[in-house]
């Protein structure tokens, strides 16, 4: 941490002044905001440089959940920092309808070429929601396009999470974000999730998740003729508390898709861009993994291979990406279809049947010069196997976990590693959401030490570990002390 990032003229008074400030005014997102009086005090922070954040005191905190899993290259990277100067001296912004740009049409290739077989078209929006808003649009709308305007519903899973603009929070299955809002809601076919937490004693990753596919090629038998398509995220359903499940799965919808005539979404906004360990998740499905021989419910890291643009993999007819894609500097998405899917749209302007979705910040110059300098970053070196080891370093630091009376599971995906609080894990017996145990953990995190914490927003009763793939060993050691220092506190009564 450089010293000139420490701030030196504001006080904690200031810090202070600034919550207040931001209480007045600022409506805050994903939270209750009577917490921010007592329970979650807001956290102005002044500055950040790698995994750090600054506070106004000077005070830093390890960001172990990548500022929501966006900041992959930890804070104001050199490389994106120079890119985004050198772009804002040329080009600040220009609508995207009837116009092009440079950035734009390099980060559109680079994407195409990265991505599994078959995605060759890249539609831009602003985030997360937005794009899979694209995706569901573009869909329905092929269907339509195509003559078949009675495919128009989705087929989701329970549990998952999509965005919450009204098209992408209908097909989430999270109830505690989508039900305030369920009269405006489209109705999607829910299908069980394959999460693997709810597997049987002694059941395998991979048999569990081949059993609960039947409920997917039951609904897929049923409602094919209505179905624009299937969407999900691939083997890990973040907001959902991070469950984990097999990609065994994935080849399995592929295979059942193209069967019944159905669109595969693949939302992979949270585990795009190496955060599973490959650069997409999608490109686990078709590989055989070792076999997880879990203990204490637990799943060691799958080992990435190293990977090669167009590796024989499941490929979606629309791929979802947002997040990681900038580094976390700035807000983009794409979403990546394939030519049959963009042909399908292509006609005379009579026709009718031109995409008309768009957004003003469609493409925006400077996102898209942060998403190349991320892109380049990649390129620099194999960061899948460095994160192969980081990854194993974060399961040996968590390791002690496996046996506590109130971890009911311990689970890990590439650079994702979850753990589950329990009031008895024997039986499943979640504690009460009303005790926030977690927010008990994330609260001790964040005042771990006299001059330094840990960022550790939980999900519920689910603690996990997100960091960019920047952070060093040392701090993944760090980062591990504080996280079981916290659960131990939380649970001991």
């Amino acid at each position: 941490m450089s010293d000139a990032l420490i701030p030196s003229g504001p006080s904690n008074s200031s810090a202070n002044d600034w919550a207040a400030r931001s209480r007045a005014h600022v409506w805050h997102p994903c939270t209750q905001m009577q917490d921010h009086e007592r329970e979650i005090p807001l956290l102005p922070i002044a500055a950040a440089e790698g995994v750090w954040l600054v506070g106004h005191d000077g005070r830093r905190y390890l960001d172990a959940v990548s500022s929501w899993w966006t900041n992959i290259f930890g804070h104001r990277h050199p490389r994106i920092v120079a890119r985004l100067k050198a772009q804002l001296d040329t080009l600040d912004h220009v609508i995207f309808a009837g116009f092009t740009h440079e950035p734009a049409v390099k980060l559109a290739e680079q994407l195409c070429t990265l991505a599994p077989a078959g995605l060759s078209r890249c539609f831009f929006a602003d985030n997360g929601s937005a794009a899979v808003e694209v995706a569901l649009k573009m869909s329905a709308h092929y269907w339509r396009n195509l003559g078949q305007a009675n495919k128009s519903k989705f087929i989701a899973l329970s549990n998952g999470y999509h965005g919450e603009t009204l098209g992408a929070l209908a097909v989430g299955g999270t109830g505690m974000y989508r039900d305030a809002y369920a009269p405006l809601l489209m109705q999607p076919i829910y299908v069980p999730s394959p999460d693997c937490f709810e597997r049987a004693p002694g059941a395998s990753w991979e048999d569990h998740t081949r059993q609960m596919f039947r409920h997917m090629e039951a609904a897929l038998a049923r409602h094919a003729h209505e179905t624009a398509a299937v969407i999900l995220e691939p083997l890990v359903q973040c907001a959902g508390g991070m469950r984990m499940y097999h990609p065994v799965y994935l080849s399995l919808l592929r295979e059942a898709c193209t069967r019944h005539g159905v669109h595969l979404i693949a939302d992979e906004i949270a585990v795009g861009f190496g955060r599973t360990g490959r650069m997409f998740a999608c490109e686990w499905a078709e590989i055989r993994s070792p076999e997880i021989k879990p203990r204490g419910g637990a799943q060691r890291p799958r080992e990435a291979a190293i990977e090669t643009p167009k590796r024989a993999c499941v490929s979606p007819d629309f791929m979802c990406l947002s997040k990681g894609i900038t580094g976390g500097t700035l807000p983009l998405a794409a979403v990546l279809t394939t030519d049959n899917i963009y042909q399908a749209f292509y006609d005379d302007y009579a026709s009718g049947k031109a995409f008309l979705h768009s957004h003003s910040y469609t493409a925006n110059p400077l996102a898209c010069a942060a998403a190349l300098a991320t892109l380049e970053i990649f390129a620099e070196q194999n960061w899948h196997a460095q994160n192969r080891g980081l990854g194993h370093l974060m399961w040996m630091g968590a390791s002690d976990l496996l046996s506590h009376p109130h971890v009911a599971e311990v689970r890990q995906q590439g650079m994702i590693l979850a753990i589950e609080l329990a009031k008895n894990p024997n039986k499943r017996e979640p504690y009460p959401a009303a005790e926030r145990r977690g927010l008990r953990v994330y609260r001790h995190a964040l005042n771990a030490y006299a001059d330094w914490g840990v960022v550790l927003r939980p999900l519920g009763n689910v603690i996990y570990f997100m960091p960019p793939y920047t952070i060093t060993p040392e701090q993944i050691g760090q980062m591990c002390r504080v996280a079981i220092e916290g659960i131990n506190q939380a649970t001991r009564d």
